[in-house]
């Protein structure tokens, strides 16, 4: 069961290795991290992740999952990537993604007319490809699957782990990792966070959105 997440520069690690610590423990998968090349690729805070394939060598995946980070603007844009979603995203079993993730398979244009989930501050910008927000933490519509943000892609992982395994293999994995979350702070969300500190919180990146917001406008997909 091949199982591939795209690798790209700037990626929100925790995005991508949640689910893949949990997915590499279904019986019989086989985890690929893929990008243009070998090359060690920076993460968004600052180490790096080595592919384990190329867009070239990649095998036909079962499941296809696009993590989120900041580099995503760069991805829009980007016709290797987008192609090589579009190629794989054809015949894979599930379509997948964590974060704002999903809206590098909406450029691809892999969402139009699905339900998906993304970061909540993210979540607006799904309309421009044609898919429907839905502001939860785990979402299918069909064979697309999606998780919220960040730290979502570990439930997404154990969502998907019971679809491909069974629940019994799923439950086992979650003991085995002592996925147990109880956090300090009742600030995960923005309705347990306040409208204080969301509204900080979007003014830091208010920024980021707006250089969103160009590349959008510049892109081709639309």
């Amino acid at each position: 069961m091949n199982i591939g997440f795209l690798l790209f520069p700037r990626v929100t690690q925790l995005d991508l290795t949640g689910p893949a610590q949990i997915l590499s423990r279904v019986p019989g998968a086989q985890v690929h991290l893929v990008w243009k090349t070998r090359d060690p690729v920076p993460t968004d805070v600052g180490f790096t992740i080595n592919p384990t394939t190329t867009f070239d060598d990649c095998p036909p995946l079962d499941v296809l999952c696009v993590p989120g980070g900041f580099g995503i603007e760069d991805l829009f844009g980007d016709a290797d990537t987008l192609a090589f979603l579009r190629r794989q995203g054809e015949h894979a079993r599930y379509v997948t993604s964590v974060c704002n993730g999903s809206l590098v398979l909406g450029a691809a244009g892999l969402l139009d007319g699905y339900r998906s989930a993304c970061h909540w501050i993210w979540l607006p910008f799904l309309t421009r490809f044609g898919a429907v927000p839905v502001a939860e933490r785990i979402v299918r519509d069909r064979n697309r699957i999606s998780g919220g943000g960040v730290t979502a892609g570990i439930d997404f992982g154990l969502a998907l782990a019971a679809e491909l395994a069974g629940e019994d293999v799923a439950r086992t994995i979650q003991l085995a990792l002592e996925y147990d979350p109880r956090p300090p702070f009742d600030a995960g969300s923005p309705q347990g966070a306040g409208a204080e500190l969301v509204a900080r919180y979007r003014e830091m990146v208010a920024p980021r959105l707006a250089r969103i917001e160009a590349v959008l406008a510049q892109t081709a997909e639309l």
